[in-house]
């Protein structure tokens, strides 16, 4: 019998080998009844008749050569079927299946044709017994080369992926600016992906001020071409150039995918008719739609698949959140920005002690806006303070923080304190904010301030932390040598504020009339590639170069200067010194007996003749005499009247006591307490003013019209 079935079986396997192509086309046919979706894909049905007839012809070949089912190999066709699959997602439990069908209906062709070859029965049932085992073990070792080709495409394809979307996270982003992350992501589409890759926002989105979420798309929204690119560079005829306005038709694909939210695989031919393949991608970020990217391949060109519209959806959502993190950003920083420009000093101060000129330069677009400042405070006595910080941090916290310490530096020299009782006073400021704000030694800020006096000369510095000035002294009238000299002096730099506890220090030295004052922030002279050294030497180099205005200075120290490759903000400010003509000053001392008064009053009226403001004398007298009277009255001596013309007039009396006199208002009954009333209401301002020797209490009247024009 088994001598028999395998006659019978070699025999059946001869009568069916001619027509084996015919037989695939039957089995096909019947295949396409039971699973209509694997004719979906044309390049998996183009392959399913030479790949069918393929497993006919094994199969054939199993049964007349009497060959081993494990020494049988999957037709070639089989394997790029599989793979075909792995890359259309079709899943593999579908492609088994097929396998499993096609093989029953192979049998029932072959038993059909083994009842006509004989009519025993018995040989029937045992070369059916035969073809069953024969068609399982094939089946299996089938499908064992197809699933594991299948499996390998699938790895192939996912590793392909995940390198393509980690070097996407590598070069999408690189800089939070929204085109160049656009470009970033049409450049890198077009590398090894698609032919075409187009970049559009809402136009909205660009234009908006603050950095609210947008707003949901309409049906036709305008939408602005940030960045496209073609693998050919041939994308000059595009309908849409890079910077213009569009929308797209409210039914068109493109329209639907913004609307919905949603990826769309878009296979039909359209504008440009080459082009029969693209992937419509919303650009979402934080639940927002930003836009639309769109990857397109050409008719020569493998069309897209579902992996390559999940890969795509990993690159855009990338890009996506890139661009809306770049655009926050913008947003972020124009409002620091803004805030900044608008804390800073934005028009000169009156004041004569010097003449200054300022420059403010934001960070670049990656580090931030810095809290630098600056500022020119005139004070009491013709003098003026010259004030730079930084505040540590970026963004708004850091542009708020400078405000209010510039704020704080004001109302402190408002108050005449000495450069270093007003950075102690500071420290306490900061301290109190990093209490207030729960931000324990996160909060911190360097500061130098220092104070010049027109009449002595004497610049009298101190530091909290902060990079000591330059000044450049000019050459003697008589010199020989007509070069300038630049130096940095000799200051104690105290702790940067915000550590509390530790004192700061003053230096004190003269400058010559006209000397250049130069106060900077350290993002002036350091940077990554040059050490301080050089810079300074730089510094040094453009001082010296000539007798400039400030405004010119700050142009030339930023030029030669200012690093390439700057990480922080810049605050400069550079002032040259001015010097009172002694003619503008009167001094007078005092003895501690109330019969001096009569002298600081003839005194002052002698000196208001000669300056010409006689129309100031009833009151100028009367406020003398009450300052003086008040210093030896309740001060200590010795005992000094100066007088002061420059923009105002000035009168100031020192005495060695340092308790400070208080306005009140006297009652009827009482005998005194009316003089500071009285200098009050006739001065423009009064105050007092600390030094270690004792006090001065000054007041300043506006001059005359006239006397303005003398002294211009």
């Amino acid at each position: 019998m088994g001598i028999d079935v395998d006659a019978f079986l070699r025999r059946l396997a001869q009568e069916l080998r001619p027509r084996a192509v015919e037989s695939a086309d039957l089995l096909l046919q019947r295949l396409s009844v039971d699973m209509p979706e694997l004719w979906e894909h044309e390049e998996i049905a183009a392959l399913a008749l030479e790949e069918t007839a393929g497993h006919i012809t094994r199969f054939l070949d199993v049964l007349e050569q009497r060959t081993e089912v494990a020494e049988v190999d999957a037709p070639p066709e089989a394997l790029e079927i599989a793979r075909q699959s792995a890359r259309r997602g079709v899943p593999i439990s579908q492609l088994l299946r097929s396998y499993r069908l096609g093989h029953m209906i192979l049998l029932q062709l072959i038993q059909g044709e083994a009842a006509r070859l004989t009519d025993d029965w018995e040989l029937m049932n045992a070369a059916g017994m035969r073809l069953i085992r024969a068609a399982f073990a094939y089946v299996d070792r089938g499908s064992e080369q197809v699933v594991a080709a299948y499996q390998e495409e699938r790895d192939r394809r996912l590793q392909r992926r995940l390198l393509l979307a980690n070097e996407a996270s590598r070069r999408i982003g690189t800089a939070l600016d929204t085109a160049r992350t656009a470009e970033e992501l049409a450049e890198f589409g077009t590398e090894d992906f698609a032919d075409l890759v187009t970049v559009d926002l809402l136009d909205s989105l660009l234009h908006d001020g603050d950095a609210r979420p947008p707003a949901p798309p309409e049906r036709t929204p305008v939408l602005r071409r940030i960045a496209q690119h073609a693998a050919l560079d041939d994308d000059a005829d595009l309908p849409v150039a890079t910077g213009r306005t569009h929308t797209y038709p409210a039914e068109s694909d493109p329209a639907r995918a913004l609307a919905s939210g949603q990826p769309r695989l878009h296979r039909a031919t359209g504008h440009p008719s080459e082009h029969h393949s693209a992937l419509l991608l919303p650009l979402r970020a934080r639940g927002n739609t930003l836009g639309l990217a769109q990857f397109v391949r050409r008719a020569t060109a493998a069309p897209f698949d579902d992996d390559d519209l999940l890969l795509a959806q990993e690159i855009a959502a990338l890009a996506a959140m890139s661009i809306d993190n770049a655009r926050r950003y913008s947003q972020e920083r124009a409002t620091a920005l803004t805030l900044q420009r608008s804390l800073l000093p934005q028009r000169a101060v009156e004041q004569s002690a010097v003449d200054a000129a300022s420059r403010y330069l934001p960070s670049g677009a990656r580090a931030g806006v810095g809290g630098d400042w600056y500022d020119v405070i005139p004070l009491s006595g013709a003098r003026v303070a010259l004030v730079v910080g930084d505040v540590v941090g970026r963004g708004l916290h850091a542009a708020a923080t400078m405000g209010r310490l510039r704020t704080a530096v004001r109302s402190f020299a408002d108050i005449d304190l000495m450069p270093d009782e007003l950075l102690t006073h500071l420290d306490d400021v900061v301290i109190r904010l990093q209490r207030e704000e729960a931000r324990d030694g996160e909060l911190s800020a360097t500061c130098l301030y220092a104070v010049y006096d027109p009449v002595s000369r004497l610049c009298t510095l101190a530091s909290a932390g902060h990079v000591a000035p330059a000044v450049a002294t000019p050459p003697h009238p008589r010199g020989v040598d007509a070069t300038w000299s630049v130096d940095f002096p000799e200051l104690p730099i105290g702790p940067p504020l915000g550590l509390g506890g530790l004192p700061f220090e003053t230096a004190q030295f003269e400058l010559a009339e006209g000397s250049v004052l130069t106060l900077y922030t350290d993002g002036l002279i350091q940077s990554r590639g040059r050490d301080v050294d050089s810079a300074r030497a730089a510094l040094c180099d453009a001082l010296t170069d000539g007798p400039d205005t400030p405004e010119d200075i700050c142009d030339r120290l930023l030029a030669a200067v200012l690093p390439s490759n700057r990480s922080d903000d810049v605050a400069l400010l550079v002032a040259r010194t001015r010097a009172l003509d002694p003619g503008h000053v009167t001094t007078l001392d005092l003895p501690s007996d109330p019969a001096a008064v009569a002298g600081a009053r003839g005194h002052t009226s002698q000196t208001l003749t000669a300056w010409g403001l006689e129309e100031l004398s009833f009151a100028t007298e009367l406020i003398v005499s009450e300052l003086v009277t008040n210093a030896i009255r309740y001060g200590k001596g010795p005992i000094q009247l100066r007088l002061i013309l420059q923009s105002t007039l000035t009168c100031e009396v020192f005495d060695t006591n340092s308790t400070s006199p208080h306005l009140r208002h006297a009652r009827t009954s009482d005998e005194g307490g009316r003089g500071l009333l009285l200098v009050a209401q006739l001065a423009e301002r009064w105050g007092t003013r600390h030094s270690r020797e004792g006090k001065v209490i000054w007041a300043e009247q506006t001059l005359p019209t006239e006397a303005h024009d003398i002294l211009s």
